[in-house]
């Protein structure tokens, strides 16, 4: 079903906005901008693009998902999460496929917000979100050595057994004076005392004094100048995509993969953003909006966008008020283009693998403790998405997880699927039928179903027939019934079937509204016999004396 209408969060925050909102924002979306800017260029270049290709991602992207978006405080940009799928498809597809790749993503992402997919994503096991979550900074840490030790490494390759095998055959030229810088910058970000980190964030800081260092003292490291060149100074240019046909069709893994990480962390985003604000986001229209975000980035050179966890998280702890807190933080982001990137080509790269690292660090739960109290099944979830995402790829991971949570899923709602046969003593009639206290009557077998009557446990209902194997009416309850669908339907058919050709009858009992309304709709009820499809227990008990004494096996 389509979403019946498209309402922007800033619609609303908008009315009765006033310069005390105004004011909040401001400052809340500063400081957002001065800790997005490290981020999007390390995101960036540790993604295998230019370092302004993160700074256009966090202006186009941030300005059109606070805009369009449907969480009122979410700050959008580039994100560690995407690195390691970014970095696959430049390495195999080049630059140029990788902002088609973003424009299909944001294409999905659009049509699961038009077809309200937004609460579907949130049936994603946290197994399994941790799992390709801690598997992503693994990547991100290791990827990252190359400029944190200062090795000859002309380009990372992608994959965990070739990045283990550079590393392996370059560990031993370590550039200690770059190892040094980056060393000291990850202590700082790490030790950075809290109570400064609202006035001065940790990685601006590092950021800034590590540039000072390398410039004060002349040490002899890589920078953004001496790698790309600096940062171009002025606005993102638009230029159209140039659409490659001969590996369109391979672009679509990757982009769902893209489409479905980010529906995934957006989400999460604006989820943290509602514990934080006792606030409720609309799920359907933050996918609309970072859809539309991610179709036009790539048009000025943007890569994939998403909600990021921790700059939401500081514009709610800096007075965040209104999505304006996000798109001053975009603003900031685009005045820095226009007046300060000269200044951007002194930056280490020392500094800025400090900075992913401590990211890689703080984004994965790393409190192995927790497995012992876990349930087995989902611990081995979380096992083989970290192993997979880690050795192979993101795809893989999900898609073996997803199976893989699936098959224990049905294997437990099997287990606890059930059909007991009811002992005379709960089978007795109501006083309103004036007749209270009456026992199952002879030739008569009473059963009750428990939990779920699906494909992973229709098979039980064969066992009634074993458990009663001379009673001429068998009744089956369904009170407790808490699923049914098609193969519990044709498992209820094929019993009513078998105990035809046997001159018995089946009646069914206790069947709530909706699964009375599938009796009927699959024409079951006309198979069973209207009579045969009773309210509850008393009643069912009722027709079982009138068969049993008529010899009615079906009316």
């Amino acid at each position: 079903m389509l979403s019946p209408m498209f309402r922007p969060r800033l619609i609303d925050s908008l009315k009765g906005y006033n310069r005390h909102l105004f004011r909040a924002d401001l400052l809340a979306g500063l400081t957002v901008g001065i800790v997005a800017l490290p981020l999007a260029m390390a995101f960036a270049m540790a993604s295998g693009v230019t370092p302004e290709a993160g700074i256009f991602t966090a202006v186009i992207a941030g300005l059109l998902a606070a805009a369009l978006g449907g969480a009122r405080l979410s700050v959008t940009g580039p994100t560690g999460a995407f690195i390691v799928i970014i970095y696959g498809i430049v390495a195999k597809y080049g630059v140029a496929n990788l902002l088609i790749c973003t424009f299909m993503a944001g294409a999905m992402l659009v049509l699961m917000g038009l077809f309200r997919l937004g609460q579907v994503i949130r049936f994603f096991p946290m197994p399994l979100i941790t799992g390709f979550t801690n598997g992503i900074a693994v990547l991100i840490f290791l990827t990252q050595l190359k400029d944190f030790f200062g090795l000859p490494i002309d380009k990372m390759p992608s994959g965990f057994f070739a990045v283990m095998h550079a590393l392996r055959l370059h560990i031993g030229q370590i550039h200690w004076p770059t190892l040094a810088l980056s060393s000291a910058s990850l202590l700082l970000i790490l030790l950075w005392p809290k109570r400064l980190n609202r006035k001065l964030p940790a990685p601006f800081a590092a950021l800034v004094l590590a540039t000072l260092a390398t410039a004060v003292f002349g040490l002899p490291v890589e920078t953004l100048g001496s790698k790309f060149g600096g940062i171009p100074q002025g606005l993102p240019h638009f230029s159209g995509l140039n659409l490659d046909p001969t590996h369109l069709s391979e672009l679509l893994a990757p982009a769902f993969t893209i489409a479905l990480l980010g529906a995934i962390e957006s989400l999460l985003c604006a989820v943290v953003a509602d514990s934080l604000t006792n606030d409720k986001h609309d799920s359907n229209q933050e996918l609309i909006g970072q859809g539309i975000a991610n179709m036009v980035a790539p048009f000025f050179g943007g890569i994939p966008a998403t909600g990021a966890v921790a700059r939401t998280a500081t514009n709610i702890s800096n007075g965040g008020r209104t999505p304006v807190s996000a798109l001053v933080h975009s603003l900031l982001l685009l005045l820095v283009l226009l007046i300060a990137a000269p200044l951007a080509s002194g930056i280490p790269l020392a500094a800025l693998a400090a900075i992913l690292m401590a990211v890689a660090l703080k984004m994965g739960d790393w409190d192995v403790r927790k497995a012992w109290y876990y349930p087995k099944h989902d611990t081995a979830v979380l096992v083989v998405t970290f192993i997979l995402t880690v050795v192979f790829d993101l795809t893989v991971a999900v898609q073996i997880g997803l199976l893989m949570a699936a098959v224990f899923f049905i294997r437990s709602m099997a287990s606890h699927t059930s059909i007991k046969r009811l002992l005379p003593e709960y089978a007795q009639l109501f006083e309103r039928h004036s007749i209270a206290g009456k026992e199952i009557p002879g030739g008569c077998a009473a059963f009750r179903v428990e939990g779920a009557l699906f494909f992973g446990a229709a098979d039980t209902v064969d066992s009634m027939l074993k458990q009663a194997p001379h009673s001429r009416v068998i009744i089956l309850q369904l009170h407790r019934l808490v699923l049914l669908d098609t193969s519990g339907l044709l498992a209820l058919s094929a019993l009513n079937a078998r105990l035809m050709e046997q001159g018995k009858t089946l009646i069914l009992c206790g069947a709530s509204d909706e699964f009375e309304a599938m009796l009927v709709g699959s024409r079951l009820a006309d198979e069973v016999g209207r009579d045969n499809l009773q309210p509850d227990l008393a009643s069912a008990l009722l027709r079982a004396e009138k068969v049993l004494t008529e010899g009615v096996v079906w009316a």
